[in-house]
């Protein structure tokens, strides 16, 4: 996990990916919106952030976000763990966004990460 990785992950509720594919754009869930910016998470974050944030709900759903779009509206920041995380400082366009789909997981229970 590196600043130079150009995708990141997106965990949605159903209702905040129909907001987004309805709208073309995503403003932030409520922690998003109280903290100042978008969160994400690498691929190798998906699994922490999903666990600890997201444990018991239903309806999830993972974006994959192409942060080459977002420009500077990127920075890495460290935060859980002191690892670095991409937080986007600007709304979410559906043109950044390539794929999405369902959480999903393996026998093993980790999670299978959409593909653009």
């Amino acid at each position: 996990m590196s600043a130079d990785e150009t995708v990141a992950y997106k965990i949605l509720t159903g209702e905040q990916l129909q907001q987004l594919l309805a709208a073309g754009i995503f403003t932030g869930a409520p922690v998003d919106l109280a903290d100042g910016y978008i969160h994400l998470s690498t691929a190798g974050q998906v699994q922490g952030t999903l666990d600890k944030h997201f444990a018991g709900q239903d309806d999830l759903h993972i974006a994959v976000v192409d942060l080459t779009v977002l420009g500077d509206a990127v920075k890495w920041e460290v935060s859980r763990g002191g690892a670095l995380f991409p937080h986007v400082y600007a709304d979410l366009p559906l043109t950044a966004v390539p794929a999405h789909a369902p959480v999903e997981r393996n026998a093993d229970g980790q999670v299978i990460l959409p593909h653009p």
